[in-house]
């Protein structure tokens, strides 16, 4: 279905997901690219070396889990804006997710905003923790988002003063 509709299936979802065991660990990168196109610039940037591509420099990346700490510095280097950073740990109901955002203005933390699911469709409120802007880079915003969602959530939607989600 992604070849149709450019919106990965459950299937594809589920197959480049990180373990149940290795999200409750804490944060890890989650790699959603998925096509065979020449690029490695989250390889070349890793300081953990827990992302490879294979021999063939079209080959979609591999992380290993035991190695990625969540640092986000891959999700930064994405020219695809295609990795994002997932983390269960938390005692409460709550997930961070950390997203690539190239937009203007930048939110600030602590700023509710609308929480997008891949379609772009809004499914709940999410909160701000922290925006961090990189160097020459794309920007990081780090959003909590109900640990149900943790899995869903691909993007943010800024809200017009006054208006939240229903």
């Amino acid at each position: 279905m992604l070849e149709q509709t450019g919106i990965p299936t459950t299937d594809d979802i589920t197959a480049a997901a990180p373990s149940q065991e290795r999200l409750a660990q804490g944060p890890v990168a989650l790699f959603e690219c998925f096509q065979n196109i020449p690029c490695n610039p989250c390889a070349d940037a890793c300081p953990q070396g827990a992302i490879t591509i294979g021999e063939d420099i079209n080959q979609r990346p591999v992380l290993d889990e035991s190695k990625c700490n969540g640092c986000g510095i891959c999700l930064a280097h994405c020219p695809g804006l295609s990795i994002f950073v997932v983390d269960c740990s938390s005692q409460d109901n709550q997930a961070l997710v950390k997203l690539p955002y190239e937009y203007v203005p930048l939110p600030e933390a602590g700023q509710s905003v609308n929480a997008l699911n891949r379609k772009g469709e809004t499914v709940a409120d999410a909160k701000i923790k922290k925006v961090q802007q990189n160097k020459n880079k794309t920007t990081v915003v780090w959003v909590t988002v109900p640990k149900e969602l943790a899995m869903d959530v691909r993007g943010i939607s800024l809200r017009k003063e006054g208006s939240h989600y229903d």
